[in-house]
């Protein structure tokens, strides 16, 4: 690029001394040096601006590339804690399955075993305990036993009640 320059400031010289000729060799030589250093000095100038800006830009590089590295791994991160809580949550899901499925069995054999108790009983009796129960509670253990069973104890009971757990019974279950 310099030599570019300086032969740029040959040419320009040149024609300047073929356009006055009365100019003394001295004159030209003294300008031919002043416009040498004039673009020497511009050359390092742009030369520095060039450096400056490689620099600036493979800083620039350096740092997207590092960004770049940070995403990829908090991507990675992110993937693997997904796949962390899809398998809590598949493990969870089994877990409240097989939790229902224990419930269902409890609750079977805790309503079986009142059944078989209220079944043992004498009518008087379990009259007697279903009638202080509210209406729902002596239908869900009425619902759950024969009808003899049924017309036995609902006939030992008090009219108003019986009246209230047979319109509970007609209504079906779920008895909660």
């Amino acid at each position: 690029m310099r030599v570019a320059a300086i032969w740029l400031s040959f040419l320009f010289l040149t024609s300047l001394h073929a356009q006055k000729s009365t100019i003394s060799q001295d004159d030209c030589n003294k300008i031919f040096e002043q416009r040498k250093q004039e673009l020497i000095l511009k050359l390092d100038q742009l030369e520095e601006k060039q450096s400056a800006l490689e620099s600036l830009q493979s800083a620039g590089k350096a740092q997207q590339t590092q960004r770049e590295e940070r995403l990829k791994q908090k991507i990675v991160e992110i993937t693997a804690l997904l796949d962390e809580v899809k398998k809590r949550e598949a493990n969870t899901k089994t877990l409240l399955e097989e939790n229902k499925k224990i419930l269902e069995a409890i609750t079977k054999a805790k309503d079986d075993k009142i059944t078989q108790m209220y079944a043992k009983m004498k009518p008087a009796s379990a009259a007697g305990i279903l009638s202080e129960m509210n209406a729902t509670a002596s239908a869900g253990i009425l619902f759950t036993l024969e009808p003899k069973k049924v017309a036995e104890f609902l006939s030992k009971m008090d009219a108003k009640k019986a009246s209230e757990v047979s319109q509970r019974l007609r209504q079906g279950p779920p008895f909660n």
